[in-house]
């Protein structure tokens, strides 16, 4: 292997190890890696800030949202663009853009975004973007999707 192929075989065989559901699914890596943004971000469509809700305001958090890591907090910030709850259900609504989010228990832990194939994108910690199946991430390190929500285009 040489170059690009090289870089794409060692970061597939890292996510798999992180996410081992993504070896028996369809998935694309999209991106180099970057820590210029991270999943949150990405679910909201920025790829310039690092969103969290860290009380110390290290990160970005969209004012008068609670800065917790807590289902509710996370739904708030995303209905102040626009995000409305919405049924659990990877099928692609033409008119809507939607996200889902990810939890161990309550406690909201990833995010990703459908894009017009009815494919999902993610960006994975501090790793590269990525193009997946909605539960192509579900597991240990994720949990598995607690909440949608979607938005009109």
């Amino acid at each position: 292997m040489k170059g690009n192929d090289y870089w794409q075989h060692q970061n597939q065989e890292q996510l798999e190890k992180y996410y081992p559901n993504l070896k028996n699914t369809q998935y694309t890596i999209t991106s180099e890696d970057t820590i210029d943004y991270n999943c949150i971000a990405w679910a909201a469509e920025d790829n310039q800030t690092w969103w969290w809700p860290d009380a110390s305001e290290q990160n970005y958090w969209p004012p008068n949202i609670p800065r917790r890591e807590t289902l509710d907090a996370f739904i708030k910030a995303f209905q102040t663009l626009g995000y409305q709850r919405c049924n659990i259900s990877s099928e692609l609504e033409i008119d809507f853009q939607k996200i889902a989010i990810y939890g161990l228990d309550t406690r909201p832990t990833h995010m990703a975004r459908q894009l017009n194939n009815g494919k999902w994108t993610s960006k994975i910690g501090n790793w590269e973007d990525i193009e997946h199946e909605l539960e192509a991430l579900e597991g240990n390190t994720y949990g598995k999707v607690i909440f949608m929500m979607k938005k009109l285009k």
